[in-house]
């Protein structure tokens, strides 16, 4: 086939064997219009079995001279120069892989890395710069982020190293827009997936095949914006097409691109994990839980030299699932004319089926059939214990949780006795409940009486802490009878009378008392457990 040079552009793909720049070069040929120079760190080319077969666009693409290979060394700008020479376009990403967690070599590679291309481009008379961002450059794993645009400042603390190092790296492909004729600008994808994916899902399959598998980590109802690896890379090309006729609108700036279907977090991971043959988990665990045990287990493994990346690919989903985070991608839609090609569910679609190699066997029973309550869910029902201990209230989960953990150091922990142990937390909280009656009126605005306030305007405001007296001399007889049915009990063991009398005395003297205080059900649960 013989091409064309007056109506083909020649463009670099800096990157081009990485997530986004196959599916990027696979685009631009498809286009017909591009003469593709595939750049990367591999001394060679060396194609996938998919990528080999004769009617494949890139092995075509080869074959008649479309398409070439250049080596790549980003840290080096002479091999950058040999390789983006006489291109007009220069599209350039990084893989997450290229961090590989260690800084120095990050840096190397993504801050000196776009340095260098930079430099590069600025040499060679390139006009245009499109970088591949990422959106995690203004989130600061605190905080949710609900339709945000690109007025959002970088974060003041990213969420691993690889942001951080991307976040320089955007930093400086927009200032060195527009000197020496080279005009740029940067995208920032949110959650990329698709085939060949090697961070998203093969997080979450690690994560079904551990023994996280029966839970739900954080919340359920957090919402995230994910984007199809080809919206992606139709996303680079229109920002290209851009760049060229409407410069003055889009060079220097940053655009945000998604599917523009949010979708709940853990609902498109379970989507795609059904399709691999993953059952459904069931339990809800909270984020900070299971954040403490991964930091326990970092901790044991670098004090063993132990290396094991299942914790790490624990981190990556909690952080997925922690937070809300949407964005809005008018500006791309307004002026790159950006909008998906690949809708949200066809992408998972594409990719399930691209990973099918990681598949689980399974019997023919679809997961779809066996989305039922669980064993525990069915012993403990839908009563406000089971809300507790099945963890569907976080908070009140929580703190039943700290309370049981203050009662067991305080009264086993510390080694004291019964008695002394009450007296001393009956104490405390009689100094707590005093501290708080003198400082809630200080709290509530009211610390000086004015005569224009109203008794029962204070009253409204004011906590109270009345008992009356009916309900006082109730309770104290309730403790003084269970007192005296105790020392009863074990005055007839120490006269020698035997245990089945004693328990007949114990049924006969405490089970009235006891279920007045309302610790039948605990009991019940603690049976049937």
């Amino acid at each position: 086939m013989a091409i064309d040079d007056d109506q083909s552009k020649t463009c670099v793909v800096l990157g081009g064997r990485s997530f986004i720049g196959r599916c990027l070069v696979v685009r631009l040929l498809k286009l017909g219009n591009w003469i593709v120079r595939v750049a990367d760190s591999a001394q060679s080319l060396q194609l996938d079995p998919s990528e080999s077969k004769y009617d494949s666009p890139l092995n075509r693409a080869f074959s008649t001279g479309r398409a070439s290979y250049a080596h790549v060394d980003l840290r080096h700008k002479s091999t950058i120069i040999n390789a983006i020479e006489g291109s007009e376009v220069v599209f350039y990403m990084d893989d997450i892989d290229s961090c590989n967690h260690d800084f120095y070599f990050g840096y190397s590679i993504i801050v000196r890395g776009v340095k260098n291309v930079v430099n590069a481009c600025r040499r060679c008379k390139v006009k245009r710069l499109i970088y591949n961002s990422t959106a995690d450059v203004v989130f600061d794993n605190s905080h949710d982020i609900i339709s945000g645009n690109e007025t959002l400042l970088y974060s003041s603390k990213f969420k691993n190293l690889y942001c951080e190092l991307k976040s320089q790296a955007e930093a400086h492909v927009l200032l060195a827009n527009d000197i020496d004729g080279l005009l740029t600008c940067a995208l920032r994808p949110s959650n990329v997936f698709g085939p060949g994916d090697k961070f998203l899902l093969p997080s979450l399959i690690e994560v079904a095949k551990s023994g996280w598998a029966k839970f739900i980590i954080g919340s359920d109802q957090t919402i995230s914006d994910f984007t199809y690896v080809e919206n992606v890379a139709h996303a680079l090309v229109c920002a290209e097409v851009a760049l060229a006729s409407r410069m003055f609108i889009v060079s220097g700036k940053v655009f945000f691109i998604t599917n523009f279907e949010p979708a709940r977090s853990w609902q498109f991971a379970l989507c795609m994990l059904e399709g691999l043959g993953y059952y459904r988990p069931i339990i809800k665990l909270p984020a900070v839980v299971v954040r403490l045990i991964v930091f326990l287990i970092k901790w044991m493994h670098s004090n063993m030299n132990f290396r094991d990346l299942k914790h790490v690919s624990v981190h990556n989903v909690i952080q997925l699932m922690s937070h809300t985070r949407t964005y809005n991608c008018s500006a791309a839609e307004r002026h790159i004319e950006y909008s998906p090609i690949v809708s949200l569910d066809d992408g998972i679609t594409l990719t399930v089926k691209s990973f099918t190699h990681l598949a689980k066997d399974l019997p023919s029973t679809r997961l779809g059939d066996l989305i039922e309550q669980s064993k525990m869910e069915e012993l403990l029902g839908s009563g406000e214990v089971a809300d507790i201990l099945l963890w569907r209230d976080e908070r009140r989960s929580f703190l039943c949780f700290l309370g049981v953990g203050f009662l067991y150091y305080w009264f086993c922990v510390c080694e004291r006795r019964i008695i002394s142990s009450t007296a001393y937390l009956l104490l405390l909280l009689m100094v707590v409940l005093s501290g708080y009656a003198r400082l809630s009126p200080k709290v509530y605005g009211c610390s000086r009486m004015s005569p224009r306030v109203s008794v029962c305007s204070i009253s409204r405001t004011i906590p109270c802490f009345e008992v009356s007296e009916m309900c006082m001399r109730s309770s104290v007889r309730t403790v003084a009878n269970i007192w005296n049915a105790v020392g009863h009990v074990a005055r007839s063991l120490a006269e020698g009378c035997s245990l089945n009398l004693s328990f007949q005395v114990a049924h006969r003297e405490l089970l009235p008392h006891v279920t007045g205080i309302r610790v039948g059900v605990f009991v019940y649960f603690v049976l049937r457990l």
